[in-house]
């Protein structure tokens, strides 16, 4: 039989490697697009012809359906009839032999196609049947007139995966969860998918991907939003604590408390209380129609561990003269 030697390995021809994202892939073509393109090489036919099949390459890699068939089925490549040489490897279970399933018959060898296009059209059913080769008119049929007998066949089309939806869970920061953006995961059945996830995720959050699940089926990504150490959601609203000095909370004055979107300045009162709640306006999590949750900050005033000697006469001057009594209303 013929061996196959026009397979294109797409990710060696763009010098990218198999986990690459969509953006990665496209800045590379763009690159090499430029680099070979005819009007830039007048009158170079390998530089035109290497034009054409980065094209062909980023056609099939820059189509999330099109790249997951073709990583599914290129595999094939180095199974009998692909590769070159003497020493073959054996066929899959399942290639090139008969099997009966319902009405249909399958019996598919890699080295009866041209190319590898072909052998993939005709396993994902682009191409459901060979053409049946018919001898010319008037030539003899007989096998022991004629000198070379013409075989006709039928290749039918495999029978399609059953379709299924399956369930994939996805953990993440809460940074991320709030921005939003693209995410690479790897599915049970070993494909690798870059997906878009939309902002202000929560956890129990599902989200559905149509058609990429098993055999056309629908993708389910169970969202978990890890702990953080600052922040916790209560709702939309997302709250936090915030330490301040003794001298801060008897003398009011602006603080920085952290946000999602960055550390901002509040005002705290004079005589502010530990645990005592402020209201940052719009800085919680969104919710429909373009509006936020509010921040809850709650105050707890620190004392400081380690007193410089400066620091230590100050504290022993302002208790000879302070007059606030916290006590004196537990005191007999």
């Amino acid at each position: 039989m013929q061996n196959l030697q026009n397979f294109r390995d797409y990710y060696e021809i763009l010098g990218v490697t198999k986990d690459a994202s969509s953006e990665e892939i496209k800045k590379v073509y763009r690159r090499l697009a430029r680099q070979y393109h005819p009007d830039l090489n007048p009158g170079n036919k390998e530089a035109e012809e290497k034009f054409k099949t980065v094209g062909e390459a980023y056609e099939i890699l820059s189509d999330p359906s099109r790249r997951s068939q073709y990583d599914q089925f290129s595999r094939y490549w180095q199974q009998k009839g692909f590769a070159s040489g003497s020493k073959q490897t054996p066929k899959p279970k399942g290639w090139g032999e008969n099997r009966t399933n319902s009405r249909t018959t399958q019996n598919v060898d890699p080295s009866e196609f041209p190319d590898f296009e072909s052998f993939i059209n005709q396993v994902i059913g682009v191409s459901s049947r060979k053409e049946t080769k018919k001898p010319p008119t008037g030539a003899t049929t007989d096998p022991f007139r004629s000198t070379r007998t013409k075989v006709a066949y039928t290749v039918n089309t495999p029978p399609r995966t059953a379709r299924r939806d399956i369930e994939a869970r996805l953990t993440l920061p809460l940074e991320k969860a709030y921005q939003g953006g693209n995410e690479r995961i790897r599915l049970e059945d070993g494909r690798s998918l870059e997906v878009t996830m939309p902002p202000a995720m929560v956890t129990g959050q599902t989200i559905r991907l149509r058609n990429q699940g098993i055999g056309g089926g629908d993708l389910y990504l169970k969202i978990t939003v890890d702990p953080h150490p600052l922040f916790k959601l209560e709702g939309t609203n997302i709250f936090c604590q915030i330490p301040v000095t003794p001298s801060e909370a008897v003398l009011g004055g602006q603080v920085e408390a952290p946000t999602l979107d960055g550390p901002v300045k509040m005002t705290i009162p004079p005589a502010v209380r530990s645990g005592q709640r402020f209201r940052l306006a719009n800085k919680g999590y969104p919710i429909e129609g373009g509006k936020r949750g509010d921040q809850l900050v709650e105050i707890q005033i620190v004392t400081p561990k380690n007193l410089t000697d400066a620091e230590r006469e100050l504290y022993e001057k302002l208790r000879e003269v302070e007059s606030f009594q916290p006590r004196s209303d537990i005191l007999l």
